[in-house]
């Protein structure tokens, strides 16, 4: 993504450390918080490893509980764990330049995190297992790409001319338009092969299932509401436009992480079949 200087403005003093100017000054803060988020994955995931043998004891003693360690060791978390930590060094060590060989670094990196998910689970144990990770993977990798692309779009916003800012959402969003549909898609598929009947949605896996689905809805209208009417006001150069596009972005994260961790409990503690 190249990107074009904006005029000097209040809000966007705080970047105003990056002495290079244009496309490397947008490109380089984004390729640090890229890296930073990156290395931080890595201590959150090798925390959360850590954790397994807790939540098999039943109580935080089971850290120091050498046997079971052992246990969370060999089972098959620990592909997982191999995964995404070699995943995530990947992308940090891709974002470091930005050359083809550096982006081709980092998307093996992104494969390799995002394909770890498909290696445990209630995916990994189901009879359509093949399918499953299949659809998984594509769902993840869509809502990787959308979550991925708000924090570069919100500095777009920053330090872009405005035409150039709204080039570059009017871009996003003819490209999210055809990929983001495809999460609703590949969710309700796999819902499909993982529940065993209606019913199942009145039980947690279900009602959270149905929430997830609610979240989505709200993130739809947000992002319509970007497509036509948000993002091209930032044409006109208005403070104002600019504000209520940052305000819609900040929006879509917090529903997007939202989203997430009622997967992270719908799929740690509760099962599709109960």
């Amino acid at each position: 993504m190249s990107f074009v200087l904006l005029s000097k403005r209040p809000e966007s003093r705080f970047l105003s450390r990056f002495s290079a100017t244009g496309s490397q000054a947008s490109q380089i803060l984004v390729r640090r918080l890229g890296q930073a988020a990156a290395i931080a994955g890595v201590v959150l995931v090798g925390a959360h490893f850590a954790l397994e043998a807790a939540r098999m004891a039943g109580d935080m003693s089971g850290m120091w509980d050498p046997e079971l360690q052992g246990m969370a060791w060999n089972s098959p978390a620990r592909a997982a764990l191999i995964c995404r930590m070699l995943g995530l060094l990947l992308i940090a060590l891709g974002l470091q330049g930005v050359s083809v060989g550096s982006t081709i670094v980092a998307v093996v990196g992104a494969v390799l995190s995002i394909g770890a998910f498909a290696l445990t689970g209630h995916t990994s144990v189901n009879p359509h297992r093949g399918a499953l990770a299949a659809l998984l993977m594509l769902h993840l990798f869509i809502v990787a790409f959308w979550f991925g692309a708000l924090w570069p779009l919100y500095v777009a916003t920053l330090r872009e001319s405005p035409t150039r800012a709204g080039d570059l959402i009017e871009r996003f969003t003819a490209m999210a338009t055809w990929l983001v549909p495809v999460i609703l898609v590949a969710g309700t598929a796999m819902a499909v092969l993982l529940l065993p009947n209606a019913s199942a949605l009145s039980e947690p896996y279900g009602e959270l299932l149905i929430a997830k689905v609610v979240g989505f809805a709200l993130l739809m209208g947000l992002a319509a509401a970007n497509k036509w009417r948000l993002g091209p006001a930032l044409v006109t150069g208005t403070a104002q436009s600019g504000r209520w596009f940052r305000r819609s972005l900040a929006t879509e994260y917090i529903l997007i992480a939202t989203v997430l961790t009622i997967t992270a409990v719908m799929t740690s503690f509760f099962s599709p079949e109960a």
